[in-house]
């Protein structure tokens, strides 16, 4: 039975709807990381609705880094696989120029209950099992980054520091291909800090030297909150980059 769509100006422009949908296909599983979804005439076909419609549907998610549209290939569904994903959620670049990649060296990972904090902030119940991992990310063998990352339980059931050992590609690739959470947005508040002890052991920098706070929540598919981290960001040989064009 094809979806029914609404074209009452009271209601959202026809395309949003049909991104709505595809949405709801991605979600859902129809479509997975990686792989191509039906072409522009197919989807057209199945909701009813102009090529025209749908395309513009497509691009706009293609603009949200959701779709990847491939010249002569077809459209596909992002994955963090992809390498041109890694700097979408890490914005450290070197001070000398250029993009580095990173290497996760996990450091603990523990069940914990959800307190008031993680339990606002992941939109779970007060009490809830949560995973809470603890890694130094590193630049050319140096640490520049220590995260605190608090998950929901149920969603990543499973996880345990063995698996974040073994994992040979980022933090995100796992989830997605692991445990089937793809990562599509976040939110950051970022202040200046200074380094406590433990810290500055971490990062070798001098206690007191000054770091980024960074704070993310990341969300999935349906706007739902899934990660919830906190991290310290050396910058003597780093900065937090931003094309805001």
């Amino acid at each position: 039975m094809r979806p029914m769509v609404q074209e009452s100006p009271t209601f959202s422009p026809l395309y949003r709807q049909i991104k709505g949908l595809i949405l709801q296909a991605l979600e859902a599983g129809e479509w997975r990381p990686g792989e191509a979804i039906p072409s522009e005439t197919e989807l057209a076909a199945r909701f009813g609705v102009s090529q025209g419609t749908v395309r513009k549907a497509i691009d706009e998610m293609a603009a949200e880094n959701l779709l990847l549209r491939r010249q002569g290939k077809g459209t596909f569904v992002a994955t963090h696989s992809d390498p041109r994903a890694f700097f979408r959620f890490l914005r450290l670049v070197p001070l000398a120029g250029g993009i580095e990649q990173s290497s996760s060296r996990p450091l603990e990972c523990w069940r914990a209950k959800a307190g008031q904090e993680a339990s606002r902030t992941l939109g779970i119940k007060l009490g809830d099992p949560i995973i809470i991992v603890r890694r130094v990310l590193e630049f050319s063998a140096k640490p520049v980054v220590v995260d605190e990352i608090y998950l929901p339980g149920e969603t990543f059931a499973g996880l345990s520091l063995d698996v974040l050992k073994d994992s040979q590609g980022s933090l995100y690739s796992l989830f997605e291909t692991r445990f089937g959470v793809r990562m599509i947005r976040a939110e950051e508040r970022i202040r200046a800090v200074a380094a406590d002890r433990a810290n500055a052991e971490l990062l070798r920098v001098p206690e007191g030297s000054p770091l980024l706070s960074v704070e993310r929540v990341s969300y999935t598919y349906g706007d739902k909150p899934v990660e919830w981290r906190r991290g310290l960001y050396s910058t003597a040989e780093h900065c937090y980059y931003n094309d805001l064009g």
